[in-house]
């Protein structure tokens, strides 16, 4: 970056949801200069509002996209190596169902699924008796049989925020709240307009990465006046939270009469997540929540397999999201590929805008971005832990007991929760914390102000909601008062 009015990048980056962010670390981590900018929180829309799963995706192979399905088990073992604090394997259980897919196929499906991306660290797909316990007292008694297979868990939101920390920490210039308000393509670079807190500003730079999301098109309009830019659909899934549902730390994989799934998750320890939908949306991608439609839908589907029945009613919480889509103009959303698409205008200095794409699939996403984009330095983020990461992912119980041992203050469930967001930062977070009393204002469950002064200095967190909600899901533990403290430390803060 050179000095003057004006701020010069090699790369300016527009959205920071999960492929802006692993553009920016992966950019970074190569030498270039980086500008990343996001109008609101980091994972403020599409990337905190996913299943929370690092995945193949079984359901693609159904439509036949091999490719897709391979890249994404490669890198679900890839990702679970670099974070293994806030990734960790889950088993899933999938009933079959009389009248829906035949025994053969989910069989066939599961052997491809074991194989096709080479799986070393998780244990493979194996039958399952749903008369015995514990899924007999759980699913209804007409399910005999079924198949229980390994994917991953991710906490969505803190992959995107750790993503940005690491990019920060190799150089980048990550700035939230900023919004891009122009973009001007000149001879040998692009002058954008930002916005933030009502001021405006010019930066400029070489090249320009697309990745706003539900916003593409509307900033693809921004930047190249005149032409018609509609290239998404946007499709909405929405999700409930119940207290929970069943013991065990397994899920279940539900198959509908619709031809789509259903997942029931384990979920913050006392609760589970049930979703997603599969809606196409139009309108504001800002305002999203979830419509009683979805919400019976959810728990239709969930009511044919469990014994215990739900209603919309028994839910504690929602979130909704869009996923923006790439349109190939598939009759059905649940068709449309899940794979994503770059468009790259090179007319005078490059403009990348992508579309669509996958949690599971943003690290190989920014390679090929970078790669599509010319940049000739090698990729590097295949085997370079994120930040708090650099733990054995199968010994991530023996990191947990020294940590215990380390800070003999903390509850055993505090340990467990600080040490799976941050990691070996854990230790930045507590400092050299004797106990509580060390660790400032309590503001209530196992919150305190040294874990918001963390999350303000190093993950870019502004107010409650960005801890509450996005930086953890404490909002789910802590009642109305304690929220109102975290909300009255930022406010005292400015």
């Amino acid at each position: 970056m050179t000095s003057g009015e004006t701020d010069h990048f090699d790369l300016l980056i527009i959205g920071g949801g999960i492929n802006g962010a692993g553009i920016a670390r992966d950019a970074a981590g190569r030498g270039l200069s980086v500008c990343l900018v996001e109008k609101d929180d980091l994972a403020g829309h599409t990337s905190s509002a996913s299943t929370k799963l690092v995945h193949g995706g079984l359901r693609y192979l159904e439509h036949y996209e091999f490719r897709l399905v391979r890249e994404s088990l490669i890198e679900r073992e890839r990702l679970l190596a670099i974070a293994p604090h806030i990734i960790w394997p889950l088993r899933f259980v999938l009933p079959h169902d009389k009248g829906l897919r035949p025994k053969w196929m989910l069989r066939l499906g599961l052997f491809l699924y074991d194989h096709l991306g080479g799986r070393r660290l998780l244990p493979p797909t194996r039958s399952v008796d749903l008369r015995k316990a514990p899924h007999a007292s759980i699913l209804e008694d007409r399910l005999v049989r079924g198949f229980e297979y390994s994917d991953c868990w991710v906490e969505d939101s803190r992959l995107v925020v750790l993503n940005c920390m690491d990019a920060a920490e190799r150089g980048a210039d990550i700035r939230t709240r900023t919004e891009c308000v122009g973009l001007d393509r000149g001879e040998d670079r692009w002058t954008a307009r930002l916005l933030h807190k009502g001021e405006e500003s010019t930066v400029t730079a070489a090249r320009v990465v697309n990745a706003a999301g539900p916003w593409v098109d509307q900033l693809l309009g921004r930047a190249l006046p005149g032409e018609r830019h509609q290239n998404l659909r946007l499709v909405k899934g929405s999700h409930l939270i119940f207290p929970r549902l069943f013991e065990g730390e397994h899920c279940y994989i539900f198959q509908n009469r619709d031809g789509r799934i259903v997942f029931a998750i384990p979920y913050e320890r006392d609760f589970t997540l049930v979703g997603t939908t599969d809606v196409t949306f139009e309108g504001d991608p800002s305002q999203i929540e979830i419509s009683d439609e979805e919400a019976r839908y959810i728990c239709d589907a969930a009511n044919e397999y469990l014994a215990r029945d739900v209603s919309p009613e028994d839910a504690v919480a929602s979130y909704s999201g869009v996923r923006p889509l790439y349109d190939d103009r598939s009759a059905k959303n649940s068709t449309v590929t899940r794979d994503y698409q770059f468009e790259l205008d090179a007319n005078g200095p490059a403009l990348l805008s992508i579309f669509g794409g996958k949690i599971t699939t943003y690290r190989k996403l920014a390679e090929h971005a970078l790669n599509e984009l010319g940049v000739e330095a090698r990729g590097w983020t295949a085997d370079e832990a994120l930040p708090g990461g650099d733990i054995d992912p199968m010994r991530f119980d023996a990191f947990v007991s020294r940590q215990a041992e380390r800070y003999p203050f903390l509850a055993p469930a505090t340990v467990r929760r600080l040490a799976r967001a941050y990691g070996t930062r854990m230790d930045e977070v507590l400092g050299d914390a004797k106990g509580t009393n060390d660790l400032g204002q309590h503001m209530g469950g196992d919150l305190y102000a040294a874990e918001l002064e963390y999350l303000v200095a190093r993950e870019f967190a502004r107010n409650a909601e960005d801890v509450l909600r996005r930086r953890s899901k404490l909002y789910l533990h802590l009642d109305g008062d304690a929220q109102g403290r975290v909300a009255a430390w930022f406010h005292q803060r400015g």
